[in-house]
C-alpha cells in the first residue's frame, strides 16, 4: 500500500462516518499569538475547542502539516539520529464537537487499523490514563470499559499523567487520552521480550502511532481544573509511522513518504544510503530528507527564512541540513533545490501549495543554500585564524567566546569548529560554549518573558467589534486579566463594543483611550487571541464593571487605514505592470509608512517602478468608493474575482474589500473612498528574499510632509544658489568643479615631476643593491604612479613611501623585476604595516597597505632603512 493510498484511506474511512474532509491548515501560523508554527493536528480547531467559535461541522477529519523544532514540543536535534523523529510530519485526525465521545472513537480506530489497513490485532497495545490523586482525576474506567470489547485486557496499559494525559499548552482544553501502540519487530523478537514491556520505552519498533485525546477539562492560568461545558474528541495519527507500520518496514525513512527523495540525493551526492544510524553519512541524508520537507512547506505557506521570530527558525533548518551535506555528504554546491520537484511530485495532489508556490520555494532555497556556504567558507577563514592564534599561544582549547561569536553572529556551525579543531588536536571550551548558549537563551527568555493571569469575568454580554463603521464607541469591560512582564504591570481588557482595530493582515493594531468621567487608561495595543480582541491598557480600573467610552487615536487610523487601501491598489498596479505571477508575500502597515512584499524574481527598473506609482496614483484620483462586502461566503467572493493568497486560512464566510477591480479578501480597515489617501509616493524597492521584491511607500500625511519636505530644500538652495533656477545653478556648479579638479590634477603631476628628480638622487646603494625610503605628503595616486616609474628606471633596487596625505598613514612598496624573486613587496609591507595598526597586500613587484596609527610612521620610516 502506497503512502497516497494509506492517506487517502483514512480520509475515505472517516467520510463514510459522516465527517466533513478539511484541507489542512497552513504550517505557519499568522493569527495566533501562542505559537509560530502549527504543531499537531488540532491547532487549527483551537478556537472550536475553547468556544470562541461555531464547528463548521460536529465531526471533522484531516491531513495536517505540523512542525516541531520550538518551545516545549522540539525534535529537532533528534532528526536523523533515530528512524522515526521529524521536524516536519503529518498527522491524520478525526474530530468530534460536542457529538461523539469515548466509545464511537474507540470504535472508529479499532475499525480502521484492523479492517481496513489490516493491522494484526495481536500487535496492537493500547494505553488508558490510570489517574492522578494529587488533582482528584480518576481512572479513565469509561476507555477501559469500551477497548475491553476489542481488545484483550492484559493489552490495556495503565498509563500515567505525562503519557495519558494531554495538554494543549500552560492553560486550555485538556483530558485523558489513550495510545494505540503497534509492535513491528519480528516474530523471533517478541518472542524473546513481551511487546508490554517495551510500550512507551523509546523503543524504535513498538511505537505510538495513534493517540485518542478525550477533552474534558480546560486548565486555567491558575493550574486549577474545571469542566468543559462540552466534550470534544480530538484525535492525531503519525502518518509517517503508520506508513512504517503498514509497508513493513522499520524505519520510516524506508518507506515510500521518504525513499524517492533518499533516492534523489543518491544521485546528487553519489552517497549511498544504507540506513545505518550510527552512520555520519546516513544521518546527513536523513536530516537532509526531513529538512528540506519542512522549509519547503513552510516558504510555500508564505514564511521566508529570515533572521527573527518564525523566519529565523526555517533559516536554523535549511541552514542545518546545508552544514550536514556538507561535512558528510561533501556537498560543496547548492544542490537542496533540486529536491523540491521530488517533493512536488510525491505530496503535490494532496498539498496544491507546493505546486503552486514551487518556482518561488525552489528560488528561495536555492539562494539560501548559496548565501550559507559563502558563510561556511568565510568561517573556515576565521576558524583557521582562530586555531593559529590558539596554537600562537601554545594552548590545546579554541576560547568559547570566539567559538559562540562564530555561531552566534556568523552562522558558523558549532560542530564544524569542533570537528575542524579535533583535526588539528585541539578542543573547544565546552563548558564555556554552553554558558554562552545558556546566557543568550536567559537574554532572550528575559526579553520575551511574559506572566498572564486568569481572565476575570465581569459580565456576560456579547463582545463584538464595531471598528469598521465608528472609532468611538460607548463599551463595557467584559473581561480582564493582569500581565506581568519585563516592562511592568499592565492589564488586558475585552470589550463589549470594541472599536480598536486588532493587529492582523499587516496592520498594525489600534491604540488610543478608554475613559469614563472618574478614570482615563492608555490603550497601548490591540491584539486578537482566541477569537477575542485584546486591548492593553496601562492600570485597572477602580470600578471595571462601570461604562466606558473607548476612543481610537483618529489620525493613526485614518493614516494606517489609507496605507492599507493602498496595498490593494499597489498589489493590483503590479500585477498590471509586471505580471500575474505576482503575489503578496507579506505586509507591515502602519501609519508612517507601508511595506509591502511581492513575488518577482528581478529586479523593478526605473520605467516599471514609475508606472507602479502613476498606476496607483490614478486609482486615488478616481476617488472610488470602498465596497464592502461583509460575511459573503468564501465561494461566492472567488468567483467575484477576489484574491486569495497562500499561507492564509480563511473560513466559510470572508470580508471582501472592492475598489473598482482592485478585489482582496481583508480584514483591516480602509478608506471610504480613493480619494482620502491623498497622494502615493514609492521611497524604495530592494530584495527581500530570493525571488522576493518589497517595496516600501507613504501615503496621506506623511506623503504631504515628503513633498513640503522637498519644497523646503528647493527654497533653501534656491537661497544659498541666490538663483531661482535651482537647476541651471547646480549644472553651472558641477562645471566649475570640473574645471577645478582637472587644474588640481595638472598641479598634482607637475608636483609629482619634480619629486621624481629628488627621490632619484636619494637612493641608498647597499651593497649592489639601492634602497630608498621617502617620506611625503603626496596623494596614493600620485605615489603609486612615481614608485611604478622608478622600479622601472633604477635597477636592483627597493623602493618604500611612507605618506600621510589626508591624515591617513600608507605605505607603498616597489621592486625592481630583477630583485621581484627574492625581495617580494607583500612581504615587506605586511610587516612594516604592523607599525601603523594596519595590514594591506599586493605582488612581489608592487604593495601597499593602510593604517590607523599616523604615529607609527617614524617606526615604519626606521624600520624600511634596516631592510
Amino acid at each position: 500500500m502506497t503512502s497516497q493510498e494509506i492517506r487517502q484511506k483514512f480520509l475515505d474511512y472517516f467520510k463514510s462516518k459522516d465527517h466533513l474532509i478539511v484541507p489542512s491548515a497552513p504550517i505557519v501560523l499568522k493569527d495566533d499569538p501562542t505559537l509560530m508554527f502549527s504543531n499537531s493536528g488540532m491547532t487549527q480547531f483551537k478556537d472550536f475547542f475553547l468556544g470562541y467559535k461555531t464547528p463548521t461541522a460536529p465531526r471533522i477529519a484531516d491531513t495536517q502539516k505540523c512542525l516541531r523544532v520550538s518551545g516545549k514540543h522540539n525534535d529537532l536535534d533528534d532528526v536523523g539520529r533515530d528512524t522515526y523523529h521529524h521536524t516536519m510530519f503529518e498527522m491524520l485526525g478525526n474530530w468530534s464537537f460536542g457529538d461523539y465521545f469515548k466509545k464511537d472513537a474507540i470504535a472508529f480506530a479499532w475499525e480502521l487499523l484492523t479492517e481496513v489497513y489490516g493491522i494484526p490485532k495481536e500487535n496492537l497495545y493500547v494505553t488508558i490514563f490510570e489517574g492522578d490523586a494529587s488533582e482528584n482525576l480518576e481512572r479513565d474506567q469509561d476507555a477501559y470499559d469500551f477497548w475491553k470489547s476489542h481488545i484483550s485486557e492484559d493489552r490495556i496499559i495503565n498509563g500515567n499523567k505525562k503519557d495519558n494525559f494531554w495538554e494543549m499548552g500552560e492553560s486550555g482544553p485538556c483530558g485523558p487520552c489513550s495510545e494505540i501502540h503497534i509492535d513491528i519487530r519480528s516474530e523471533e523478537e517478541k518472542a524473546k521480550v513481551s511487546g508490554l514491556e517495551l510500550v512507551n520505552n523509546d523503543h524504535p519498533q513498538v511505537v505510538e502511532v495513534w493517540n485518542l485525546v478525550f477533552m474534558e477539562f480546560n486548565r486555567k492560568a491558575d493550574k486549577s481544573l474545571e469542566k468543559l461545558p462540552q466534550q470534544h474528541v480530538d484525535t492525531g495519527m503519525g502518518f509517517e509511522r503508520l506508513c512504517m507500520a503498514l509497508q513493513g518496514k522499520s524505519s520510516n525513512y524506508d518507506t515510500d513518504v521518504f525513499t524517492p527523495l533518499i533516492a534523489k540525493v543518491e544521485e546528487l551526492s553519489g552517497k549511498k544510503y544504507t540506513g545505518i544510524l550510527e552512520d555520519e553519512k546516513d544521518i546527513a541524508i536523513r536530516v537532509v530528507v526531513d529538512h528540506i520537507r519542512a522549509v519547503s512547506f513552510a516558504i510555500a505557506d508564505g514564511q521566508l527564512p529570515s533572521n527573527g521570530g518564525a523566519g529565523y527558525v526555517i533559516r536554523r533548518i535549511l541552514r542545518r541540513a546545508i552544514s550536514y551535506s556538507y561535512r558528510f555528504l561533501d556537498m560543496k554546491e547548492p544542490f537542496l533545490f533540486e529536491l523540491v520537484a521530488v517533493l512536488q511530485n510525491q505530496m503535490g495532489k494532496f498539498f496544491p501549495e507546493l505546486e503552486k508556490q514551487g518556482k518561488l520555494v525552489t528560488e528561495v532555497i536555492k539562494s539560501e543554500e548559496e548565501s550559507f556556504l559563502r558563510t561556511i567558507e568565510t568561517g573556515l577563514i576565521r576558524v583557521e585564524k582562530l586555531i593559529q592564534q590558539t596554537i600562537s599561544e601554545n594552548s590545546k582549547v579554541l576560547p568559547s567566546e570566539e567559538v559562540f561569536e562564530l555561531y552566534d553572529t556568523y552562522g558558523f556551525p558549532d560542530d564544524l569548529t569542533r570537528i575542524i579543531a579535533e583535526e588539528k588536536g585541539l578542543t573547544i571550551d565546552e563548558d564555556g560554549f554552553n554558558d554562552e548558549m545558556k546566557k543568550q537563551k536567559l537574554r532572550s527568555k528575559a526579553d520575551s518573558a511574559q506572566k498572564v493571569y486568569d481572565w476575570v469575568t465581569l459580565e456576560e454580554r456579547e463582545e463584538k467589534f464595531v471598528g469598521y463603521d465608528q472609532i468611538e464607541a460607548e463599551t463595557y469591560i467584559t473581561r480582564y486579566r493582569k500581565v506581568e512582564n519585563k516592562d511592568g504591570e499592565f492589564y488586558q481588557v475585552v470589550l463589549s463594543n470594541s472599536p480598536f482595530y486588532p493587529e492582523g493582515g499587516g496592520q498594525i493594531g489600534d491604540k488610543g483611550i478608554l475613559e469614563n468621567a472618574v478614570e482615563r487608561f492608555e490603550v497601548l495595543e490591540t491584539k486578537k487571541e482566541n477569537g477575542l480582541i485584546i486591548s492593553l491598557i496601562n492600570g485597572l480600573p477602580k470600578d471595571a464593571g462601570a461604562v466606558f467610552y473607548a476612543k481610537v487615536n483618529a489620525s493613526e487610523r485614518k493614516n494606517s487605514q489609507a496605507n492599507h487601501s493602498v496595498t490593494h491598489l499597489l498589489h493590483e498596479a503590479l500585477r498590471d505592470v509586471l505580471g500575474t505571477h505576482v503575489e503578496q508575500k507579506g505586509s507591515y502597515v502602519g501609519p508612517d509608512y507601508l511595506r509591502f512584499d511581492f513575488s518577482h524574481f528581478n529586479k523593478m527598473t526605473e520605467e516599471e517602478l514609475a508606472l507602479v506609482e502613476e498606476k496607483v496614483n490614478a486609482k486615488i484620483k478616481e476617488s472610488i468608493a470602498l465596497q464592502e462586502f461583509r460575511n459573503i461566503p468564501i465561494k461566492e467572493a472567488i468567483e467575484k474575482g477576489a484574491m486569495a493568497l497562500f499561507g492564509e486560512k480563511y473560513g466559510d464566510t470572508v470580508r471582501m474589500i472592492q475598489f473598482g477591480s482592485s478585489k482582496e479578501l481583508c480584514g483591516g480597515t480602509h478608506v471610504k473612498n480613493t480619494s482620502e489617501i491623498g497622494h502615493f509616493k514609492l521611497t524604495s524597492e530592494s530584495s527581500a528574499a530570493a525571488g522576493i521584491r518589497r517595496i516600501e511607500a507613504i501615503s496621506g500625511d506623511q506623503s504631504d510632509k515628503y513633498f513640503k519636505g522637498l519644497e523646503n530644500q528647493i527654497t533653501e538652495l534656491s537661497q544659498l544658489l541666490k538663483s531661482k533656477d535651482v537647476v541651471k545653478s547646480v549644472e553651472k556648479l558641477i562645471e566649475e568643479n570640473a574645471s577645478l579638479k582637472s587644474e588640481i590634477e595638472s598641479f598634482k603631476k607637475e608636483k609629482a615631476k619634480g619629486e621624481i628628480g629628488d627621490w632619484k638622487n636619494a637612493y641608498e646603494h647597499k651593497g649592489d643593491k639601492q634602497l630608498l625610503v621617502k617620506k611625503t605628503s603626496l596623494d596614493a595616486g600620485s605615489v603609486k604612479d612615481i614608485v611604478f616609474q622608478l622600479k622601472k628606471e633604477i635597477p636592483t633596487s627597493v623602493t618604500i613611501i611612507l605618506s600621510d596625505a589626508d591624515g591617513k598613514p600608507m605605505i607603498t612598496v616597489g621592486v625592481s623585476d630583477d630583485l621581484a624573486a627574492s625581495y617580494q613587496a607583500g612581504t615587506i609591507v605586511k610587516d612594516l604595516a604592523k607599525e601603523i595598526q594596519g595590514g594591506g597586500g599586493g605582488n612581489p613587484g608592487f604593495a601597499t597597505a593602510g593604517g590607523k596609527n599616523l604615529d607609527g610612521l617614524e617606526s615604519a620610516y626606521q624600520k624600511a632603512l634596516e631592510i
